[in-house]
């Protein structure tokens, strides 16, 4: 995935840097830097990203996010992104 489409899914999302960050434990600043092209994400990152860009195809998903990320946290984000790159 390169820094466009990192940038693009995160927008998708309706996710800050920061909230972004949080879904795969980095700063907001390596969000920034992956985005910009001047850090590219490990293999584990890599492959979360690829699962949330199927997820995010999803208008729940799209519409539901911030919400749950706010309301019930990182995990239930998480869980969220995953049940729905599966199907």
């Amino acid at each position: 995935m390169n820094a466009q489409q990192i940038s693009d899914l995160r927008k998708k999302l309706k996710l800050s840097q920061a909230e972004f960050g949080n879904l795969f434990g980095v700063h907001s600043m390596t969000v920034s830097k992956w985005e910009r092209g001047l850090l590219a994400p490990n293999h584990y990152q890599t492959a979360l990203l690829t699962d949330f860009a199927k997820a995010a195809k999803k208008k729940e998903v799209q519409e539901t996010l911030g919400t749950i990320l706010v309301g019930a946290g990182i995990a239930a984000a998480l869980y969220l992104l995953l049940k729905n790159s599966r199907s």
